[in-house]
């Protein structure tokens, strides 16, 4: 994601997957009393598609598993947004200022490189009750604290002093020096991985799952179970998910590249493209959380979150459809054992 080329292409390809599903979704429900839950088809959860994908092809180039995070990246900045502006009834402007300008406190300390984590948790926290105060859902926050949190590689001359003092610490190994070759040693790595380190065991061990546990509940009594087999709701959400998704992500990567202005990696294929495609139709954690806010008749949420099980059930069949399909024609990753294909150019050519 650090150039525009590279990043243009997934980002198409989110755009893609964001407008289209939607479209499917409404023209299906539009005008009826579930047209507001719209956004339930437009998101793709992360965590589960990219373990999808490492069970589906374990020897898939890392460039796919690239290219389908920065999409998720962008499509869950998408999604949040959507959350932000169609799911908020009022907004009260003052705190929305208030919520702007501690932003741009720390987009400003950002700038000058200071770094202090408990600075940032109590600015972060002001900044979350500002949002929250104002009306807009305060999820945006936490993209926005994510976005300015900086990422780099560590810099040679903060390597040559942790190798120095790391010297220093093995000639005479005391408690101080311990302390300073460690401090020295964190401090050459970015805080964007130091706080991902820290915070990944929570959010994805205990947060996640309480979060899935407490929303993804749905009785699958037979009256349930018949009105979502005839509900518009449900199926406008299958088709955004099963066949929305990835022709909006296709479409999107197709165009990026026809019109030069992205790029993805030469040993990527159409097939193994196409097979992510289906497969970022998993829509689950945002989903539900959209559900949660756009909906307020129970029959209804039970008939979305049946939709939602369904859609991310057949999007990960049909990714595993199509990634088995390309391998029989040489789009897909050899099985254990066999030899690559040889590369063939997929883009389009004049």
């Amino acid at each position: 994601m650090r150039g525009f080329r590279a990043l243009a292409a997934p980002a198409a390809a989110a755009l893609g997957g964001l407008v289209v599903p939607a479209l499917f979704f409404l023209a299906l429900n539009a005008g009826g009393e579930a047209a507001g839950a719209w956004g339930i088809a437009i998101s793709t959860d992360t965590a589960v598609m990219l373990g999808v994908l490492a069970l589906l092809g374990p020897r898939c180039p890392d460039q796919l598993r690239v290219f389908l995070l920065a999409l998720a990246i962008v499509d869950d900045i998408g999604a949040v947004l959507a959350i932000a502006l169609f799911y908020t009834d009022e907004v009260d402007l003052l705190a929305l200022f208030v919520a702007v300008v501690l932003l741009a406190g720390l987009l400003a300390l950002r700038w000058v490189r200071f770094w202090r984590t408990p600075f940032y948790a109590v600015v972060g926290i002001l900044c979350w009750v500002a949002v929250l105060r104002s009306g807009v859902h305060p999820s945006v926050v936490g993209v926005a604290l994510g976005l300015l949190v900086n990422a780099y590689a560590p810099r040679r001359t903060e390597m040559v002093e942790a190798v120095r003092i790391g010297k220093n610490f093995l000639l005479d190994p005391t408690p101080e020096r311990a302390r300073t070759a460690r401090a020295v040693a964190v401090a050459a790595v970015s805080p964007n991985e130091r706080l991902q380190q820290a915070i990944q065991p929570w959010s994805s061990y205990v947060i996640v799952p309480l979060f899935v546990l407490a929303n993804a509940g749905v009785v699958l009594s037979s009256e349930t179970l018949s009105a979502a087999a005839t509900s518009l709701l449900t199926w406008g959400i299958v088709l955004g998910l099963v066949v929305g998704k990835p022709i909006g992500v296709a479409v999107g990567t197709w165009v990026a590249l026809r019109t030069g202005l992205g790029r993805v990696p030469d040993t990527l294929r159409w097939g193994q493209l196409l097979g992510g495609s289906a497969l970022s139709g998993i829509g689950f954690t945002v989903a539900l959380f959209v559900t949660e806010l756009a909906l307020t008749d129970e029959l209804l949420i039970a008939e979305a979150k049946i939709g939602i099980l369904t859609g991310s059930v057949l999007a990960a069949l049909s990714g595993w459809l199509v990634f088995r399909l390309a391998g029989e024609r040489g789009g897909q990753c050899a099985p254990s054992g066999l030899p690559m294909l040889p590369p063939r150019p997929w883009r389009p050519v004049d």
